[in-house]
Order: C-alpha cells, then structure tokens, then sequence
C-alpha cells in the first residue's frame, strides 16, 4: 500500500475538524477518554439523555484551544442525534466578533441558528422578537446606508426576496452582519438591546425555543439541544467599564445563559478555571464546567504513560493508514518515519496537545514532501517552534514555569493564566480524576529551565 502524500498532508492538517458521522472522518478518530480521566462526553449525553430529558440543561466545556474540543462536541452531536433529540451546533466566532461580545448580540445569535436550523418547521408568529429586531433596525438606520431591512409599514424586517416570506435567521442575520465588522454599530445594537435582555430571552424562549420542542416532539424528536462552539476564544481584555469580557459573559450574564428553555452546551475560555471568580461562576451554573485535559504522554511522577502513547500513535498512523487495523499500522512505521523514535518523539514534545501534534506533523511533511521523513527535520522544527515560544516568556514566567515543572500545580494567579492560555502549561488528568499540570514539553530543553 503507497501512501499518498498530498492526501497525508491534506488529512494531518491542525485546522481540519474531524466530524465522527462522516464515515471517512471515523477512521481518522482515536478515542482518548481512558487517558483523559473519564468519559467526558458520554457524561454529557447522559446528562441529557437519562437524567433530565425533558427539562433545560446548561453545560460548561472546557479545555485548551486545540485539544480536540470541536471533534468531541461533533461526535456528543452525533450521539444525541441517535438517541433522538435535534441538535442545532454552530461556531459562535463565525456571528460573533470575539473580541467584543455581548449579552445582546449573543442571544440573537443563538436565535438566528436556531431559527434557521428550523425554518422548515410552521412555529407561529415571533411577534415580539419581530418588534426587538424593527427596534433594533431603527436603532442603527441612521447609520447604515445599503441595508435592505425593511421597516413595519413599508414591508417587515427580516422579509426575504423569495415570496415576501418573513424570516426571523434572514433578519436577526442582515442586522448581525453588519455590526458584527463595526464596533461603533455594535455599540449601539448593544446600548439598545441590553435594558431589553430580559424580555429579549422570554422572547426567544416564549416564541421560538418552546414552539419549537413542541413541533419537534410531535414529529417524533425527544427535544432541542443547542451546541455552541468556540465560546471559549472570547477574548480576555476587559470591557469599556473595566470587567474582564470573560468574566462578564460566563459570570455576570449566567442567568441569561443558563435559562434558555433547552438543553444548551457552551463552550467555556480554560483561564475562567483558575480566575479568582471561579467560585462564583460554578454557584450560577447548576453543575461544574466540564474540561477536556491533554492525553498525558508521562504521568506525574514523570513515568511514561504507555495507554497515551500508544494512543497518540494510532492517531497518527490512522491518518496514514486509515483502512489498517491497530497491530497492521504499527507494523508500517518505517514507512512512514525513519525510525519508530521519531514518531515516539512527535507525540512526547506535543505534550498531548492533538493540534500541535498534528502542527508538528503537517509542516514535517511539507518540509521533507517524501517518505519516510527524517528525525534531523523533526529536530529542526522543534528547535524552531521552542524559539519561537521563549521569546515570549519574561524573567518572571521562566521562575513560575520552573515551579510548575517541580511542583506540577498552578494557582489562580493571573501570571497562571498567561502560561495556560499561551500553551505554556497544560492540564492532565490521572486515572482517577485528579488534576497536575506540567510545562509544555517543547520547553523542557531551554536552557532557562535549568
């Protein structure tokens, strides 16, 4: 069997999401959870699906960007699916601008998905979410010229060229795509939307979410689960009033949150764990957020951690091998790396994490463009990517990265929260449950470690 290269690259690709329903993508999945200390997403299933059917649920998730938190939330898709429940996932950075989210526009963009998830189904009239969007309009008319919102009286907002059919997606998504580039238009939508978030979230819950359970359950469903992805990239800065935009929308929004008449999964940014406000965010959320840990390439004490090693290598020799058995794969090593060293030492200096790996991986095989590739290549890549990192790290992270690689704990600091959000520090889980962290192992050769 030839392995075709361009296909290799194409498949080891960081920013490529595997999606477990397309059988094509199922082959390139290895499932880590007996190395993550549980099963993380069956727990969330379950959550749903045994214990609280038929009454709104909201989950927390969590984990470093890049640890395969998307592929997961697919695959928690694909099983609600099966189980019979309608699933509406979306990424909220493609109606969100990260940097600047708030309650408001949030909540629209959670009415615009699922709406438009559901625009087959006859839900009755959103009389009141029609009014916030005409308000909304009014609002921002003055400023923007070219929109083709159509104002009560002369046509309605949200009404599409196709048969003069009104649409609650079509509306909330003109006014959200032209704030979502404009800060001062942003500004704006949110000064007039935020008094009304209240009656904003009765609206959505009132006219949209309940109608549509309904619909749903007399076609056979066993309810509406809203999954929405890459919250955990809300930027860190603080708002205009100086409140971290994290802690603003997990915390001091929760209730808006977590009262939408649904099951709903959130993504959650991994430094609101260690913000001195934590306690106060698990006090608004009915349970503790779920985080989805590195697979641990040593353990604690520093000894090899053979199951995540074992595992790391299946997930890459499946991109290369994808029709192979466990034991086949293992036996074409060789032809895909010079030596199984090289690939033991790709999965050891990830630390776990599945994008970097993959990361790794991808620019080794651009750089080489032949098989087997070669250690020399590998080492170079390393030594770039370490360069590239330590220039970012000051005098004082170096000491606080040296008593992570000591003490295998971090604190609520802030400081902390630096070194996990710039992937300096992972969090692990033992065959218990229990949390360690240690230092991203591509550091472990600097010389300011010593």
């Amino acid at each position: 069997m030839t392995i075709d290269l361009r296909k290799f690259f194409r498949v080891t690709s960081p920013s490529k999401t595997l999606v477990v329903e397309n059988i094509e993508d199922r082959k390139y999945y290895i499932d880590f959870s007996s190395v993550r200390g549980g099963k993380i997403i069956e727990e969330l299933k379950e959550n749903i699906t045994f214990f609280s059917p038929d009454e709104p649920t909201c989950v927390l998730f969590s984990g470093h960007i890049g640890c395969g938190k998307s592929t997961e939330l697919l695959r928690l898709k694909t099983e609600l699916e099966a189980e019979g429940f309608y699933v509406v996932y979306f990424e909220s950075s493609e109606d969100l601008e990260m940097a600047d989210v708030d309650i408001g526009d949030f909540l629209l963009a959670i009415a615009r998905r699922v709406s438009q998830s559901l625009d087959n189904i006859q839900i009755g009239e959103a009389r009141k979410l029609k009014e916030l969007l005409q308000g909304a309009w009014k609002v921002l008319n003055a400023e923007v010229e070219g929109m083709k919102l159509k104002l009560p009286g002369v046509g309605e907002v949200g009404v599409t060229t196709e048969g003069e059919k009104f649409s609650l997606s079509f509306g909330i998504g003109e006014i959200t795509a032209k704030t979502k580039s404009d800060a001062t238009l942003r500004y704006r939508l949110n000064q007039f939307l935020g008094p009304q978030k209240a009656k904003l979230l009765e609206a959505i819950n009132k006219e949209l979410l309940e109608p549509a359970i309904s619909k749903l359950k007399q076609q056979g469903k066993k309810g509406l689960v809203v999954i929405v992805d890459n919250l955990d990239r809300v930027d860190s800065r603080a708002k205009y009033w100086g409140r971290p935009q994290q802690e603003y929308l997990f915390i001091d929004q929760s209730e808006y949150l977590s009262n939408l008449k649904c099951h709903v999964v959130y993504t959650m940014p991994l430094a609101l764990k260690f913000s001195s406000d934590y306690g106060n965010l698990t006090q608004r959320f009915p349970l503790d957020p779920k985080v989805l840990p590195m697979v641990p390439v040593r353990w604690q004490d520093g000894s090899d951690c053979g199951e995540g090693m074992a595992l790391l290598r299946q997930m890459v020799l499946a991109r290369a091998f994808p029709d192979l058995d466990i034991t086949q794969r293992l036996n074409k090593i060789t032809e895909v790396f010079d030596s199984p060293e090289s690939l033991d030492r790709l999965c050891n200096v990830s630390g776990g994490h599945v994008r970097d790996l993959l990361r790794l991986l991808n620019n080794w095989i651009q750089k080489e463009r032949q098989l087997p590739l070669q250690r020399k290549t590998l080492e170079a890549l390393i030594r770039y990517r370490r360069n590239e990192m330590t220039m970012q790290i000051d005098d004082s992270e170096w000491e606080l990265l040296r008593q992570v690689k000591k003490r295998k704990k971090v604190s609520g600091d802030q400081e902390y929260q630096k070194l996990i959000h710039s992937r300096l520090v992972f969090e692990y889980r033992d065959k218990h449950g229990e949390s360690w962290f240690d230092i991203n192992p591509i550091l472990l050769e600097a010389k300011e470690l010593e």
